[in-house]
């Protein structure tokens, strides 16, 4: 997982750090303590730094973001690193694909049983999106989790989640390469194929 932040003094303990409940990480966020600008998300209770983005990792997400719009059915629609509300964590995927439009989620923030597919874009985050991200999806029960890898040019397809056990994980793990075509499921039907190297920069 990437290194958590130090807890503010007012907040945390004099020793190590100290993990967050999703609702006082929406409080800090509310009174003002937390601000987009502090670059944070809540991984399994813990403030974690995002890392800085290269042009390959947003011009991936811009291209599957056009795809997908061309390609979703009535009823679902698609956020670009918007957050997610887990039981212990509020992550920030590159892209989501949930229920409904921006109107249902006017108070709120989508939650496992809104998201259809969650979509990482890994280069320098490939290790903690297959370890901690994989790990935090799996325990939410998110249904289908993909990993469009730059580094090894492959799009990997997370299925099967475990939900909260002792050790979360994706029961089923696909990976198609330059010349297969990834099966895009919502509600477990097929809503398209999609080329790997439609998704690759």
């Amino acid at each position: 997982m990437p290194r958590p932040v130090s807890p503010l003094p007012l907040l945390g303990t004099q020793a190590g750090f100290r993990r967050f409940t999703v609702p006082e990480y929406h409080k800090m966020i509310e009174i003002g303590m937390l601000t987009e600008n502090d670059n944070l998300e809540l991984l399994e209770g813990y403030l974690v730094y995002k890392l800085p983005r290269n042009p390959p990792h947003d011009r991936v997400i811009q291209r599957a973001n056009r795809l997908s719009m061309r390609l979703l059915p009535t009823g679902w629609d698609l956020r670009i690193q918007s957050a997610v509300t887990l039981l212990d964590s509020e992550p920030e995927p590159d892209i989501a694909i949930v229920r409904g439009d921006d109107s249902n989620y006017e108070h709120r923030h989508p939650n496992p049983a809104d998201i259809g597919l969650v979509i990482e874009v890994s280069d320098s985050t490939l290790a903690g999106d297959r370890g901690d991200k994989s790990r935090i999806y799996a325990r939410a029960q998110i249904v289908c989790y993909w990993i469009i890898n730059l580094v090894d040019r492959q799009v990997e397809v997370y299925t099967q989640p475990s939900g909260p056990v002792v050790a979360p994980a994706f029961g089923k793990q696909t990976t198609f390469h330059t010349g297969n075509g990834v099966p895009f499921l919502l509600d477990g039907t097929l809503v398209a194929t999609i080329p790997v190297q439609d998704l690759l920069p």
